[in-house]
């Protein structure tokens, strides 16, 4: 019998520790499946950051580099700079990227440093109980806004994909998610681009995947995906912000 589904050679066979209905197993299969299509594992570098996806040098086969707190992509650019012909790929959630790290992802990308950037946004600090996080919703109550977050104190969430799709460093800005299979396969093809940029030395690529935490949202699995769908969607629109390929700079 022919095998038409199996596990990506670039994965482990360590279980994943993730809890029910979190899709970051999800985009670690895509990841994985796409380093075994361009059959770049034996040269792929990964750079785990600090957050639910800290262990994530357990799952993927490749050489993996644990980062302090948001500093993935000031890690990632060392490694890129000394070794120019690996691929360099970052993972990062909301709270480590858009945070603490905020710094090191943006002068990363006006650079236009060599990298490819996995961004995981799920509106929310996962990893250490459900505090707010700079990509939580206007209103969402988490563990440290009980009442809903107040823009007036907080301010407003932070739109990573538009924001860097301003600098001249990036090469792909693409925004996504993996709730259905349609968008799985679109997810699946941007991560496959924003390899295919680092290969083909075009700079900075960062695919976000909107994405969900219904341990912290204090839902089940199949309430979170659609209340991503309701409230995440509307306000992180997915597409392409920018295509240094196809001169777009908006989203399409």
């Amino acid at each position: 019998m022919a095998v038409v589904f199996d596990k990506p050679h670039a994965l482990t066979d360590a279980p994943f520790h993730y809890c029910p209905g979190c899709t970051h197993g999800i985009v670690h299969r895509l990841v994985a499946e796409v380093m075994d299509e361009l059959d770049i594992e034996g040269k792929a570098v990964g750079v785990a950051p600090v957050g639910c996806a800290v262990m994530n040098y357990d799952y993927f086969g490749c050489d993996m580099v644990e980062a302090p707190h948001g500093r993935a992509p000031a890690v990632a650019t060392g490694l890129k700079r000394a070794c120019p012909d690996n691929v360099i790929f970052t993972y990062q959630g909301d709270g480590d990227l858009a945070a603490i790290g905020t710094a090191e992802t943006v002068h990363a990308a006006t650079r236009g440093e060599n990298i490819t950037v996995i961004f995981i946004n799920n509106a929310i600090y996962g990893m250490t109980g459900g505090q707010m996080a700079p990509t939580s919703l206007p209103n969402q109550v988490t563990q440290t806004t009980p009442y809903g977050r107040d823009v007036d104190i907080a301010g407003y969430p932070i739109r990573v994909c538009e924001l860097l799709s301003t600098l001249d460093g990036v090469a792909l800005a693409q925004r996504v998610t993996v709730d259905c299979v349609k968008n799985v396969v679109i997810a699946k093809k941007a991560i496959k681009k924003a390899f295919e940029n680092q290969i083909a030395k075009k700079g900075f690529s960062i695919v976000e995947v909107v994405s969900t935490c219904p341990t912290n949202w204090g839902m089940t699995p199949v309430e979170a995906l659609q209340w991503l769908r309701d409230n995440m969607l509307p306000y992180y629109p997915l597409g392409v912000y920018k295509d240094s390929e196809k001169g777009a700079r908006l989203h399409e």
